[in-house]
């Protein structure tokens, strides 16, 4: 099957790599680590979007980024927060994975519908995922009401619906401008700990929800190649030149 090759790579890189890389990294490290070292992802994808897409980011495309991910550790890391190599080396791969997948998905435009596209990319992630967990885990001994309802959110919210929203934003936004809204994620599971849970915000966190909203701002007036201005001299000699 045409571009049956290209499905592989964008299954392989955004849903099975980074799947597992990310819940490794999840296992292995506190939350606020985990999230600040995946904040390098608008970075990456900057890096990427360069080299593959030929869109070169100017400096202030640079400083927002490193902003965002400077503002994510002021919202999520804790002074008693331990580090584990293994845990890193896994965040840092699922961000660039992902990043890789998030341009590549630009760069290979899909011939049929988002869903399509999208279920696409989920069964080869699943399918790559599958043996390995079945040689790592095992089967499950015991499936609880609660787990099977985990599964099915999981499932359907937080990785379909989620992943047919990324890609739909890609195909709108460019690459970088669509890594910018990673950063929301902390953002949005500190104010519904706030709203929710109870829980306090210090002064630290709220410069460091401010600082991400501001680099995502930024981030999305930066990421967009500037349309050359046609001056009227030049159409005219163009319209000349058509008649």
């Amino acid at each position: 099957m045409k571009g049956l090759w290209k499905i592989l790579i964008l299954g392989g890189l955004n849903i099975g790599v980074f799947q597992a890389l990310l819940f490794i990294a999840a296992y292995r490290l506190p939350g606020g680590v985990a999230a600040t070292a995946g904040a390098i992802q608008p970075l990456l994808v900057g890096l990427f979007a360069w080299q593959i897409l030929s869109l070169k980011p100017n400096k202030l495309s640079f400083i927002s980024a490193i902003a965002g991910f400077i503002g994510v550790g002021l919202l999520v890391l804790e002074p008693s927060a331990k580090l584990d190599s293994i845990g890193i080396i896994a965040a840092i791969g699922g961000a660039v994975a992902m990043g890789l997948g998030t341009v590549l998905v630009k760069r290979w435009k899909p011939p049929v519908s988002l869903m399509v596209f999208t279920a696409w990319q989920l069964t080869v992630g699943g399918l790559i995922l599958l043996p390995i967990a079945l040689i790592t885990e095992g089967t499950f001994t015991e499936l609880t009401k609660t787990n099977l309802w985990g599964f099915i959110y999981l499932g359907l919210i937080g990785t379909g619906l989620a992943y047919a929203l990324w890609f739909r934003g890609i195909n709108i936004l460019s690459p970088t401008a669509a890594s910018y809204l990673g950063l929301l994620s902390p953002v949005v599971a500190t104010f519904i700990g706030y709203v929710f849970l109870q829980e306090t915000l210090t002064a630290i966190q709220l410069i460091g929800v401010a600082t991400v909203l501001v680099s995502i701002v930024i981030g999305q007036q930066t990421s967009f190649p500037k349309n050359k201005k046609t001056s009227p001299a030049s159409s005219s000699v163009k319209s000349t030149r058509k008649v």
